[in-house]
């Protein structure tokens, strides 16, 4: 089983930027942050599948690079030019099995497809 371990969340004000990492024991497949902010669904951010193959949300391209350590097994997200509507709640996911970064982005949250980390706050103020 493997169990992702968020750290680097915080408060930062717009325009500022924040790096999440995102420790996982086990073997992994595809890895990739959502988030979830207050009253909102849970949605993709970035991912970065077994192949190397990385998707990103469109809200976010540009701004956000994903990266990974396979060394370390550990995942990134370098986020830069932070607005206010980048707050929330981020979670690092693992998937369960081989797939695409594209499908894990949007299906990460179907049952059976991901192990989840606890989460991290990041808020930015304007």
């Amino acid at each position: 089983q493997v169990q992702p371990v968020e750290s680097g969340g915080g408060s930062v004000q717009a325009a500022g930027s924040l790096r999440l990492s995102c420790a996982a024991s086990g073997y992994t497949y595809c890895m990739g942050w959502f988030r979830q902010a207050p009253g909102k669904e849970r949605e993709g951010v970035a991912t970065i599948d077994q192949g190397g193959g990385i998707s990103y949300a469109d809200s976010v391209k540009g701004r956000f690079t994903i990266s990974k350590d396979n060394a370390k097994n550990t995942l990134y997200l370098q986020m830069n030019s932070l607005k206010p509507e980048d707050s929330a709640m981020y979670y690092c996911a693992a998937a369960r099995k081989v797939l695409s970064s594209r499908y894990f982005l949007v299906n990460a949250g179907t049952p059976g497809n991901a192990y989840w980390g606890q989460g991290t706050q990041v808020t930015v103020s304007s």
